[in-house]
């Protein structure tokens, strides 16, 4: 089973890999960079600076601080496990795909997935009464997390691995964040 779920995985990303083309590359690896992500993480503060106020920004920035680390230590303990090599690595189908960008630590599962995911998913539901149309958040981890997938770093199995993971954190960190809040953090 764990074979076919493999094999399965290998000929999406490679599908998926193959609808790229040079002409594109640098727009995903302009995507794929998460300094250039700064500039809407700014304009994204600054609206609920706007709306709930710096002390209760403040607060959100600090539990988003821990969640990524929670988060980003959690997958750097699977990729150390599992050892999964990336596409990029893998002697197996690195010819065969396009590789834009190589990295030389594990695949499994993404951060990038994970990260952008449970950050969303915590904004989300802190936020969702005070923002019409903040679903679109979700948006930021999808195309954040197929640039993985284009530049031959990630398989799609990684992706939704992280995304799972990611969501359930983000849920978690908004739980923690509704219990502290009223005695911790009021306003």
């Amino acid at each position: 089973m764990l074979k076919k779920i493999q094999e399965l995985d290998t000929h999406l990303l490679v599908y998926l890999n193959s609808l790229g083309s040079e002409t594109y590359d640098n727009f995903w690896l302009i995507i794929t960079s998460q300094l250039n992500w700064t500039p809407v993480f700014l304009l994204m503060f600054y609206l609920i600076y706007r709306k709930i106020g710096g002390k209760q920004t403040l607060y959100l920035l600090l539990f988003i601080a821990v969640l990524i680390a929670f988060t980003d230590q959690t997958t750097n303990l699977f990729k150390n496990t599992f050892q999964r090599l990336r596409p990029c690595n893998n002697p197996e189908i690195n010819t065969i795909i396009r590789v834009v960008q190589s990295r030389k630590s594990y695949s499994f599962f993404s951060g990038h997935a994970a990260n952008t995911m449970a950050v969303a998913m915590f904004l989300f539901l802190v936020l969702k009464r005070h923002f019409k149309y903040l679903g679109f958040l979700f948006l930021w981890p999808l195309i954040f997390a197929y640039s993985r997938i284009y530049l031959g770093l990630h398989y799609p199995g990684d992706i939704l691995t992280g995304y799972f993971f990611g969501a359930l954190f983000g849920f978690l960190m908004f739980k923690v964040y509704q219990n502290l809040k009223p005695k911790y953090f009021p306003g």
